[in-house]
């Protein structure tokens, strides 16, 4: 399951979509991608970043805020707010980066579904115009995707490790 690669498709001419399984429950899926102190430790970003900023208020019109910085390239930071949840099973929510490649503000549908123990997560990117999806398209998005979706699967091996 590790190294398992992320499918990208564009359901519309404004969204983007990805899914990837993880070789754990959902619920832990679920809480490394909505815990600041679970999501720290696997979402570090490409090699010489460090996530500086990880808070998260998880309710409906709670917002959260991530910033990374690297010495020589600066800073990253996104924000965005929860605009749906339903523990453990969906999380909607905006993104907005401060630097964005793309024009606007994005909406996130997240699904996590479980079978046998794994679940499947499935992200819907849905961009105010089909430009700034495009421009998202063209970002180097599936490997950055596929590097945190790696850090994750190990992360999550990690901590059921732990829970034995």
């Amino acid at each position: 399951m590790q190294g398992e690669a992320i499918t990208l498709v564009t359901p519309s001419d404004r969204e983007i979509a990805w899914s990837r399984r993880f070789a754990a429950p959902r619920h832990l899926v679920f809480d490394a991608m909505t815990k600041p102190e679970l999501l720290r430790r696997w979402l570090l970003g490409p090699p010489g970043w460090a996530m500086t900023v990880c808070e998260i208020d998880l309710r409906v019109g709670g917002a959260y805020r991530w910033v990374w910085v690297h010495p020589e390239q600066g800073e990253l930071g996104l924000r965005g707010l929860y605009k749906e949840i339903a523990k453990p099973e969906k999380i909607v929510n905006t993104e907005c980066y401060d630097q964005s490649w793309y024009a606007g503000e994005a909406q996130g549908t997240a699904i996590f579904v479980e079978a046998g123990g794994k679940t499947t997560l499935t992200t819907t990117m849905l961009y105010e115009s089909r430009a700034a999806r495009d421009m998202a398209l063209q970002s180097p998005m599936d490997d950055g995707l596929n590097a945190g979706y790696a850090a994750l699967d190990a992360f999550l091996a990690e901590i059921k490790e732990g829970a034995k």
